[in-house]
């Protein structure tokens, strides 16, 4: 079925599911780490990007949180940059664990393989791939370079996030020398998880995730400044990444109610592609119990039914 959208069809939607959104409650902020725990309840903030660079942008979308999880997409997308899809596939895999993020039993269920770049284990293992090998200032400017052009603006350190992740994190610790024991992570253990707690511990805005998204959604394009950044062909390989394991072990019911690939953080915020249309993001601290933003998946799912999209739907979308 063909559907044409004009964008003033988009942004009154936007409009409309964060209006429904703002009046859900329930849910509750990560309190694992105490950064985290502290940040207002009452932020909400709802992104939308087109692939012209068009922006819709409601809400508290300029204020920086963490980016926590989300941050395993654009490291995946850099490892499949720098090794090819092929590669990534080989060193860690692409396969849904079904359990919680940071499960260490998962290693074991699927025999010492890190499973996939976005849950915490194959996250490590993709910061571990990062070029150069060696040199952590190198490979963290490398991460950090691919994050602003995803988005076409700098992300920003949280140094009070990175000095309460690197003290409470010890279960990566574990899992990165459990992979480290089965030959599955390719650089130094303690630096590869250090630079995947920083990563984590990144400030992003919705606006900025949006962009990311949309930028996956056109085929690695930047919509913000015309740059490519990746090669199309990674497109469909993130974007599958993101549709299977994006929301943990609610993803296959995220998927069916909502109609779009996404990817959460226990930040709050969530990005979701629809490819060749758009992107969108909505940040709101309190967390579902599996660690996905309560208002966030309300304000996207509010979206896409609003205006009858879906990925599964063979739809081809116009925007006049």
């Amino acid at each position: 079925m063909d559907i044409t959208l004009s964008k003033q069809q988009i942004q009154d939607a936007a409009h409309t599911a964060y209006d429904f959104a703002a009046k859900v409650t329930g849910g509750a902020n990560a309190n694992y780490i105490p950064y985290l725990a502290n940040i207002a309840p009452s932020l909400f903030g709802l992104s939308v990007m087109l692939p012209d660079g068009t922006a819709f942008n409601i809400g508290d979308t300029g204020y920086r949180f963490g980016i926590e999880s989300v941050s395993k997409v654009p490291t995946a997308i850099l490892a499949m940059r720098q090794h090819t899809p092929a590669g990534v596939l080989e060193k860690i895999g692409a396969d849904a664990t079904g359990l919680p993020f940071n499960s260490i039993f998962a290693i074991l269920l699927e025999n010492d393989h890190p499973s996939t770049p976005l849950v915490n284990a194959g996250a490590i293992s993709a910061c571990s791939m990062i070029d150069p090998k060696g040199d952590s200032d190198a490979k963290w400017k490398a991460i950090t370079d691919n994050i602003t052009d995803l988005c076409g603006s700098a992300p920003q350190l949280i140094d009070e996030l990175y000095h309460s992740e690197s003290a409470t994190n010890f279960n990566n610790r574990a899992i990165t020398w459990l992979l480290k024991n089965y030959d599955r992570i390719y650089d130094d253990p303690d630096m590869s998880l250090d630079l995947y707690t920083r990563q984590c511990s990144l400030g992003v805005t919705s606006s900025q995730l949006a962009a990311m998204a949309a930028t996956i959604a056109s085929g690695g394009v930047c919509p913000v400044n015309g740059k490519r950044v990746f090669d199309p062909a990674i497109a469909p390989k993130i974007t599958t990444l993101i549709a299977t394991v994006g929301f943990y072990q609610h993803t296959g019911d995220w998927l069916y109610t909502s109609g779009i690939p996404a990817k959460s953080g226990v930040g709050g915020g969530v990005l979701g592609v629809l490819p060749g249309v758009l992107g969108i993001a909505a940040f709101a601290p309190p967390l579902d119990d599996a660690g996905n933003s309560v208002k966030a998946q309300a304000a996207i799912k509010k979206f896409m039914q609003t205006l009858g999209l879906g990925i599964m739907n063979g739809d081809r979308v116009t925007i006049a």
